[in-house]
């Protein structure tokens, strides 16, 4: 055999390997270090997520985006990554999509939406967003998808984020304002309120929601910590920035998002 076929064997070897190695990456049955990735493969896994979301295929999307995060790609390509991630965490929360952390309920008669948030311990909303509902009424027979995963939070002060988690896993993380000369309170608290549209009562004066001093902004989840919790604002400037009273502080956006994912009762631990 001479030189030039087996240098032609010899790359049809290398090439059938690299497509089985790609295939099993793709389907998720091998793990290899981040020194196996090169810039092509990193580039291909956008393309499958991307083509994976334009199709609804969330699940899919969201493994190929993990294992764009298992590379060594550069930081910028690493930090796109992680944002399409925890976007794509989100949507699926709200999606119609069966996960392990998620179970399909078929309604009973008398049931209300109100009885099975507090049943699976989640919130109106998620139940309402996750099925399309337009309104609150449900009839027996019909089947809903339920999220069940435990969600949580830490505030990390030192870095004004704040991480939301549905059991161990980081379903995304957002940036926030904490209080100024480090005055937010350290430990773990509980949500024990939710309010719409808050009127804020400062040093006894009730200032209401649609007043531009009013910077509680458009949500407020209060801890069993009277006065403290987490809010809007009317300054989304100051995110980022150690501002506050000692609250934690969202853009509005962020603030709804939360709202309607996180019911009562859920844990916020707050760290230096």
């Amino acid at each position: 055999m001479n030189k030039k076929i087996i240098f032609v064997v010899g790359g049809l070897i290398a090439l059938l390997l690299a497509v089985f190695v790609f295939n099993l990456l793709k389907k998720g049955n091998v793990s290899l270090p981040a020194a196996s990735f090169d810039n092509k493969t990193v580039s291909k896994l956008f393309d499958l997520a991307k083509n994976a979301e334009s199709k609804d295929d969330l699940l899919e999307a969201k493994k190929d985006y993990q294992r764009i995060l298992s590379t060594a790609a550069d930081n910028k390509v690493l930090s796109q990554a992680q944002d399409k991630l925890y976007n794509l965490n989100i949507r699926l929360i709200f999606s119609t999509i069966e996960t392990d952390q998620a179970t399909v309920y078929e309604v009973n008669p008398g049931d209300s939406l109100n009885a099975l948030a507090k049943k699976f311990n989640t919130t109106v909303a998620l139940i309402k967003r996750s099925n399309n509902l337009p309104a609150d009424v449900i009839r027996p027979g019909q089947r809903l998808r339920i999220w069940t995963g435990k969600f949580s939070c830490i505030v990390d002060k030192s870095q004004n984020t704040l991480t939301l988690k549905s059991g161990e896993e980081v379903v995304k993380v957002y940036r926030v304002s904490t209080g100024k000369h480090n005055c937010t309170p350290v430990g773990t608290f509980t949500i024990t309120s939710k309010l719409v549209n808050p009127v804020w009562y400062k040093q006894g004066a009730v200032v209401l929601p649609d007043s531009p001093e009013n910077i509680l902004g458009t949500r407020w989840l209060g801890f069993n910590l009277p006065g403290y919790g987490i809010h809007g604002t009317t300054e989304p400037q100051t995110i980022g920035q150690q501002v506050t009273a000692g609250c934690v502080r969202m853009p509005n956006p962020d603030v709804e998002e939360l709202y309607d994912i996180l019911p009562a009762g859920t844990e916020v631990t707050v760290i230096d």
